[in-house]
């Protein structure tokens, strides 16, 4: 669909659901974010009945995948509307989509800021951000963790496999996917596995988990975070997985003595999600999944590889995240030696 034909249809579906004489849409333009998934921002200029004109600054995010393993749109945006619902930041929910677009989407609004994490961990008009962002992150990570389950609409998220803990469930399912992708040995995730097992944590009453809580999924403003982005991978499971995820070296962009997204200390971080509410940390299980997150990444690795290997995609940034893989296990070694 071309540019022209987007702005059509989107024009006549906001004109439609809010009832308005006209909307024109302005500075129309495709995001970043994979290759099959379809996300435009844009100006939604709304001319209502009664005069009134107003301008929405939105996003639009579509995908015609399907499957399983594939969080459908309109999950998505419950999602995202109860943690909004439960004081967390993410862009609010507009309007659930229609057949407008020939592939299920909805709109959100558009939250202005940064996303590039080096741009984030490096420039002068961020010092005051960073300053802030690890205790930042612990208070928003509590309030994830306190969105209620049982909350219209997510229902349909992946739970714990029945008579499996959220960390056997998460290893068994990673396994059985590495089984299936590696088209070549790797005795450096083999250890990680066996160790995973070997060492799991006590089974996690579950809560609401992001699933890919890191930075590059959050705007950032020069007074810290603003909105938390992508929650796609979104799940039940034990709240401490995010927490282990967002400690993985690559998240910290070189910023190695600042375990905790490239921005602080994993102190700090826990006693800011415990005084806001989060559950009582215990340090070894964040380790497990800190362990169980680089072996996870290092598995996405080869997936992004084998979609440019096979044709899949031509995007050169999907081969040299495959390149990545060898981080992953010299990490990996480093942390079962302790």
């Amino acid at each position: 669909m071309t540019p022209e034909e987007v702005s059509d249809k989107l024009a006549a579906f906001l004109k439609r659901e809010h009832g308005a004489k006209s909307v024109r849409i302005d500075d129309l333009r495709r995001l970043t974010g994979g290759a099959s998934r379809q996300t435009w921002s844009f100006d939604a200029v709304v001319e209502h009945s009664d005069g009134r004109t107003e301008t929405l600054a939105l996003v639009s995010r579509a995908d015609p995948r399907k499957g399983p393993n594939v969080m459908s749109r309109e999950t998505e945006y419950r999602v995202l509307e109860a943690a909004g619902a439960a004081g967390v930041p993410v862009p609010r929910v507009h309007l659930m989509g229609d057949d407008s677009l020939g592939v299920p989407f909805f709109l959100m609004e558009r939250v202005e800021g940064e996303t590039i994490a080096r741009r984030i961990l490096r420039d002068e008009e961020y010092a005051g951000a960073r300053k802030r962002m690890t205790a930042q992150l612990g208070e928003i990570l509590a309030a994830i963790h306190r969105v209620p389950l049982e909350t219209p609409g997510l229902e349909r998220l992946p739970v714990p496999e029945p008579g499996l803990s959220p960390a056997e469930t998460e290893v068994t399912r990673f396994e059985q996917t590495f089984r299936a992708i590696a088209p070549e040995p790797h005795p450096a995730f083999e250890l990680a596995f066996r160790w995973l097992k070997g060492n799991l944590p006590p089974a996690a009453e579950p809560t609401l988990v992001h699933g890919d809580y890191r930075i590059g999924n959050l705007i950032v403003g020069p007074e810290g975070i603003r909105s938390i982005l992508d929650w796609e991978l979104a799940h039940a499971g034990d709240p401490l997985e995010d927490m282990g995820f967002l400690c993985v070296r690559s998240w910290r962009f070189g910023n190695d003595n600042l375990p905790v997204a490239g921005v602080g200390h994993r102190e700090e971080f826990f006693a800011a999600y415990e005084a806001a509410g989060g559950r009582k940390i215990d340090p070894a299980a964040v380790y497990w999944w800190e362990v169980f997150g680089n072996l996870r990444w290092g598995i996405i690795c080869i997936m992004q590889a084998n979609a440019y290997l096979a044709g899949m995609s031509k995007s050169v940034e999907l081969a040299s995240i495959g390149r990545r893989t060898a981080e992953t296990e010299w990490e990996l070694l480093e942390l079962m030696r302790h």
